[in-house]
């Protein structure tokens, strides 16, 4: 399996949240995407385009801290970046 590029991050970042699906840093922890957020109906259709999106982009364990950085970095994360 490939491994995702930390060049790759924002895009990454921008295909999860075109789904609908909130992804969130957590500081010191790494991140989430909210997929459990969703009613069940547009779960049903979520579900294969995060697989894709994550398939496509590949392993992504060794980019944690990077792809948490980044995702407080621009906002999104808990807690909000002004109550850090």
């Amino acid at each position: 399996m490939r491994k995702m590029n930390p060049e790759e991050i924002p895009a990454f970042v921008n295909d999860v949240v075109a789904t609908g699906c909130n992804i969130t840093g957590i500081a010191g922890v790494g991140y989430i995407i909210g997929d459990a957020d969703l009613p069940d109906d547009r779960l049903e259709e979520v579900m294969p385009k995060l697989s894709a999106i994550t398939e496509g982009y590949g392993k992504r364990d060794h980019l944690l801290e990077e792809i948490t950085k980044y995702l407080v970095s621009i906002g999104r994360s808990y807690p909000p970046p002004e109550m850090q």
